[in-house]
């Protein structure tokens, strides 16, 4: 790969082990409306999501409304949980000390939500202000859009951006925007996309970018 290439992280269920927390968010929160989901699969299913599109899918299973105010008292929950529990992914931080490339997070969440997880977790100092989310271009993955828009920002070509992504939607967002990309998560999950190489520790991180083509 190349040395003026761009590390493009996710953060929630990349960098910091927070789906969990965030679904259980969303479990306390279903629970005030008397519905009852299982954690294992809000994580399974809505891993990468939006958050307006994951209340919408919720509301029609449901019969219910959950509209801003749902959005709100969850926001609140998660930051409760996340200032409780949150922690970076084990390696994480060694990882990054070692990694000579520009980095930055491109993340569907809000910028708050963001800033506060890699506070919380030690991870601020690798990023500084090259945080980019959905919220500042209106639009989530898989559409391509928040990755040109960190490429652009960090002044490099596509081509050149290697994605670091936990989510199917994330890879595909990183495949349309012309990408290279690296999935993390759990090994023996079914590998939807062969070319993409898997990983499912952070310490692989590195020698597996150091098997990646050079793109120009």
């Amino acid at each position: 790969m190349n040395k003026s290439a761009c590390l493009i992280f996710d953060c929630d269920g990349t960098l910091v082990d927070s789906e969990g927390l965030c679904n259980l968010g969303l479990q306390i929160e279903l629970q005030r409306y008397g519905v009852e989901e299982d954690l294992a699969e809000l994580t399974q299913r809505f891993r990468g999501g939006k958050l307006t599109d994951i209340c919408k899918a919720l509301s029609q299973q449901h019969g219910l409304h959950l509209g801003e105010n749902f959005i709100h008292s969850y926001r609140r929950t998660v930051d409760k949980l996340f200032d409780e529990s949150l922690q970076a992914f084990p390696d994480v931080i060694e990882v990054l000390q070692q990694l000579d490339f520009p980095m930055c997070i491109a993340s569907a969440g809000p910028q708050q939500k963001i800033r506060r997880a890699l506070s919380l977790t030690g991870l601020s100092k690798f990023f500084g202000e090259h945080i980019f989310s959905s919220y500042d271009i209106s639009s989530w993955k898989p559409e391509p859009d928040l990755f040109l828009h960190a490429a652009r920002k960090m002044g490099v070509a596509p081509a050149d951006c290697i994605v670091i992504e936990d989510s199917e939607v994330g890879i595909q967002a990183a495949i349309a925007a012309g990408m290279q990309a690296c999935w993390f998560g759990d090994a023996g999950e079914v590998a939807t996309y062969p070319q993409v190489p898997r990983f499912s520790s952070m310490s692989e991180l590195p020698f597996l970018l150091l098997g990646l083509p050079t793109t120009s």
